[in-house]
C-alpha cells in the first residue's frame, strides 16, 4: 500500500460513494453553523418538508453580529433578524446552540475545539472559510457555501473532489518576540495569497511541534489566506492534552488516542508540492497593503510597485515605497478575531501592557473570542491590565475582524489588527488594516506607533 498523509487517511475513512479523480460523498463528523449562513438553509429544509439528519453532529453558535457591547440591543435590523432567525431555528429543529449571551458563547471556530468537539480524524464543515483552524488538531475542516450547508443538515454528508495535498515544512527555532502569526504572514509574504490554490496543506516540521495548540490554530486558520481551502496537522501529545476533559471528548478516550496516532502521515508519504520556511530567519510581520501577501518585516521597507495591485494598495492604505512600518500612522488597535483571541493571545499581548498606558492618539479594544476565554483571563487578572492600560474590554464574538457589526474602523484609519484579511473595506468602510501579532498589536498601543518586540524587555 502507497505511504499516506494524513489528509489521504482521513480522506478515504470518510469516503461513502465515487471514484477518486471525480466527485466523491463524504461523511461529515461535525456541522457547526452560525446565524449569517444558516438562515437560508434552514428556509429550504422547511421548503422541501426535511428534518436535520444528525441534530447532535451539528452544532451552532451566535458570533459574526453578535455586538460586544450592550449586547442585547441590537440596532442593525439585519442583523438582529438573522440572531432571532438562528435561535427559532436551532430550537425548531433540535439543536444544540451557544445563543447571544449564553456562557457557552463566542466565535464558532473557538468554541468547537473548547467543547472538546474537535477531535483527530473528524472532517468537520461550516459555513465559514476559516473553519480550516479545526485542522489544527489533526482534522479535514473547511468551509462551506450556504447551498452545501442545507445538503450537510439534510443528509450530514457531502460531494466533495479530493485535492492535492501539499506539505509545508516549518524549520528551525524562532527568535523570542517571533510568533506563530509571524510564521504564517512570513510563509505567504514569500509565497503568495494563491500559492494554496486546490491544496490542503499539510504543517509540519520542529517548529509546529514546539507550538501549542493555540498557536497551532492560528496557522491553520489563515490557511484560506495562502490560497487553500484546508489546513492540517499531524497530533500529538499536545493535541490529546488539549481534548482530554473536555466535555465532548471521548468517553473511552485512551482507545480514541491509538485510533488517533495511527492516523499520522507516513514517513515516506506522498506530496503533489513541497515547502519550506527556516522560521529562524523570520522577523515579526506586518503588512503594508491590502492582501495578507503584502507583508514585509517590521525593520524592512515597503517594496516598490511592480505592479497596479500594489499601486492601488499603495494609493488605498496612504502609504509610498521606502516606507515603514514604523511610519505608519496608527489611530486603532484591535485585539481580537478567530485567528489571535485565545487565552494565550491575550497573556501575550498582556505582557507588553502591564504597568503601560496606551498611547493617547490610539483607541484599543480587545475582544475575547469566546465567553470561555474571557472568563478564564478575568479569572487570572488579564482584563484589569488591558483596562488599566486604556483598552476596552469587551464581550465575545467575530468584533471588528469583519466589519457586520457595530465593531468598525473609522474611515481612512489605520488599524493594528491580529485578525486574517486586510482588503479594502475589510473592517469598516475605508478602514486600513494592519495584520500583526498581539504582542506586535499590544506594543504599537503604547508606542502609538509599530515597533519591534524584539527589542521590548
Amino acid at each position: 500500500m502507497p505511504k499516506q498523509s494524513i489528509f489521504d487517511k482521513i480522506w478515504d475513512r470518510h469516503v461513502i460513494a465515487g471514484e477518486m479523480g471525480g466527485d466523491q460523498l463524504l461523511y461529515i463528523d461535525l456541522h457547526v453553523i452560525h446565524e449569517v449562513t444558516s438562515p437560508q438553509a434552514f428556509f429550504g429544509l422547511r421548503q422541501a418538508g426535511r428534518k436535520v439528519r444528525r441534530p447532535e453532529l451539528t452544532f451552532g453558535t451566535v458570533d459574526h453580529n453578535s455586538p460586544t457591547v450592550d449586547i442585547f440591543n441590537i440596532r442593525d435590523a439585519i442583523s438582529k433578524k438573522q440572531i432571532e432567525t438562528f435561535t427559532k431555528n436551532v430550537a425548531d429543529f433540535g439543536i444544540e446552540a451557544a445563543l447571544n449571551g449564553s456562557e457557552g458563547q463566542g466565535i464558532c471556530h473557538m468554541v468547537a475545539p473548547e467543547t472538546g468537539r474537535t477531535q483527530p480524524g473528524k472532517t468537520i464543515v461550516c459555513g465559514d472559510s476559516h473553519t480550516a483552524t479545526n485542522g489544527a488538531f489533526g482534522a479535514i475542516a473547511f468551509g462551506i457555501g450556504t447551498s452545501e450547508v442545507e445538503h450537510v443538515l439534510a443528509t450530514q454528508t457531502l460531494w466533495q473532489k479530493k485535492p492535492k495535498v501539499m506539505k509545508v515544512e516549518f524549520q528551525g527555532i524562532p527568535q523570542k518576540g517571533v510568533y506563530s502569526k509571524d510564521f504564517i504572514l512570513g510563509l505567504i509574504a514569500k509565497y503568495g495569497v494563491d500559492a494554496g490554490v486546490g491544496y490542503a496543506v499539510e504543517y509540519t516540521g520542529e517548529a509546529i511541534s514546539a507550538l501549542s495548540m493555540e498557536e497551532r490554530m492560528t496557522i491553520c486558520n489563515m490557511s484560506i489566506e495562502f490560497g487553500a481551502k484546508i489546513g492540517l496537522m499531524n497530533p500529538d501529545e499536545k493535541t490529546y492534552a488539549y481534548v482530554s476533559g473536555r466535555p465532548h471528548a471521548p468517553v473511552d478516550f485512551d482507545v480514541a488516542v491509538q485510533d488517533w496516532e495511527s492516523l499520522k502521515s507516513d514517513e515516506d508519504a506522498v506530496y503533489d508540492k513541497v515547502l519550506a520556511l527556516n522560521v529562524s530567519e523570520l522577523s515579526p510581520m506586518v503588512t503594508w497593503g491590502t492582501n495578507p501577501a503584502m507583508g514585509v518585516s517590521v525593520d524592512m521597507a515597503f517594496p516598490e510597485i511592480k505592479d497596479v495591485n500594489d499601486e492601488r494598495a499603495y494609493q488605498y492604505m496612504s502609504l509610498s515605497p521606502g516606507q515603514s512600518a514604523a511610519d505608519i500612522p496608527l489611530g486603532y488597535v484591535f485585539i481580537g478575531s478567530c485567528t489571535n483571541a485565545r487565552l494565550n493571545d491575550l497573556e501575550e499581548a498582556a505582557k507588553f501592557l502591564e504597568g503601560k498606558k496606551v498611547a493617547a492618539h490610539i483607541t484599543g479594544i480587545v475582544v475575547p473570542g469566546s465567553r470561555g476565554v474571557k472568563r478564564a483571563a478575568e479569572a487570572k487578572g488579564i482584563d484589569r491590565i488591558f483596562k488599566e492600560a486604556g483598552f476596552e474590554w469587551r464581550e465575545p464574538g467575530c468584533s471588528a475582524c469583519l466589519g457586520m457589526n457595530p465593531d468598525q474602523v473609522p474611515a481612512n484609519t489605520h488599524c493594528a489588527s491580529t485578525s486574517n484579511r486586510n482588503f479594502e473595506g475589510r473592517q469598516g468602510n475605508l478602514a486600513r488594516t494592519h495584520l500583526c501579532s498581539p504582542a506586535m498589536a499590544a506594543a504599537a498601543a503604547v508606542h502609538g506607533k509599530f515597533v519591534d518586540v524584539r527589542e521590548l524587555a
